[in-house]
């Protein structure tokens, strides 16, 4: 089995029950991989991109014994089945998820870059992952702490940490707020 983390984000139509949806679509069916930790979910706003809404964004701890292309489908699965769009880059999305880590996996693939090529300039990433699993790492650059330290210390100050929604939590599949 190999552990891997998945981001989860959704700024378009109801966006908690899109989070709990893709938690569903990755976490059921042959083939799923087994959940190690849910994060709680943060209130981002988006980086980049057009002007758009705020995200709520989670991260989901799994172990897996496919590969790192299998999860990738099943993530990309996950996205269609809520209606993703791929029109405007770093536009707004009804779900976004994206394979960050996949054990020590180091891959250039331009399909499935690992681990995820920004998730280390990301709080929105690191602060629920960091909220999970406090001694996790991102391969190839370190302890995911000491990460989200040096992002919120380099972030403009016209740019909020993510906020955590006390009032929304991620269950396994079939799970409500």
């Amino acid at each position: 089995m190999t552990r891997a983390v998945l981001s989860l984000g959704s700024n378009l139509g109801d966006r908690w029950a899109t989070l709990q949806g893709g938690v569903d679509a990755l976490l059921t069916g042959e083939g799923a991989p087994v959940p190690v930790a849910l994060s709680p979910v943060y209130e981002t706003a988006p980086v980049g991109g057009p002007d758009q809404g705020a995200y709520l964004n989670a991260v989901v701890v799994v172990e897996t014994e496919g590969t790192p292309e299998e999860l990738l489908e099943r993530a990309q699965a996950a996205e269609r089945a809520f209606g993703r769009v791929r029109e405007v880059r770093w536009g707004p999305r009804t779900l976004d998820v994206d394979v960050i880590a996949f054990g020590d996996t180091r891959s250039d693939d331009p399909r499935l870059t690992l681990p995820h090529p920004r998730a280390h300039l990301r709080a929105f990433v690191l602060r629920p992952w960091l909220d999970v699993d406090p001694t996790a790492h991102l391969p190839g650059r370190g302890a995911v702490a000491d990460l989200l330290a040096a992002v919120i210390a380099d972030e403009p100050e016209e740019e909020e940490e993510p906020h955590l929604r006390e009032d929304l939590r991620l269950g396994p599949p079939g799970g409500s707020p």
